[in-house]
């Protein structure tokens, strides 16, 4: 029996589309997570403590790229004080990986902020990793690590 390319084809594009197809499926946790981790964008430039303190968890360990660590209380209230506004902050190219009721989320995080004192304009440029937990049906974000490019 002779086999031409064209019957292959078909059914080759359909396996090839197979392997293709899981790799942009994300799972309704992932959704979840992601979901989060913009409105926590969202709430530090709206400097919105109350949306922080919902998205965040009791446990919550905050770490600077300048080595601070902050807990829930203390990281809220340095982000919602009104010394500084952010004019611009972007969470580049997140990956997300969800791992029983942990999530591994990282992402470039490139910002520019304004001192509202004296007018003085910074930008940031980091890798941040982030921990979420589920807690009940909720994501919350347990731990933030960042580190200057």
């Amino acid at each position: 029996m002779d086999i031409d390319r064209r019957q292959l084809a078909l059914p080759a594009l359909f396996i090839g589309l197979l392997g293709v197809v899981p790799a942009f499926a994300a799972s309704p946790d992932e959704d979840a997570v992601a979901k989060n981790v913009e409105a926590f964008r969202a709430a530090q430039v709206a400097a919105d403590a109350k949306a922080l303190d919902a998205l965040c968890a009791a446990e919550l360990s905050y770490s600077h790229s300048d080595a601070r660590v902050e807990d829930k209380a203390t990281f809220i209230a340095n982000a919602t004080n009104g010394k500084s506004k952010f004019l611009s902050l972007a969470y580049e190219d997140p990956k997300i990986r969800v791992v029983g009721t942990a999530a591994i989320v990282r992402f470039h995080w490139v910002g520019e902020s304004q001192a509202v004192a004296d007018g003085k304009k910074s930008a940031t440029n980091l890798h941040i990793l982030m921990n979420w937990q589920k807690q009940s049906a909720d994501w919350k974000l347990l731990s933030r690590a960042s580190t200057k490019l």
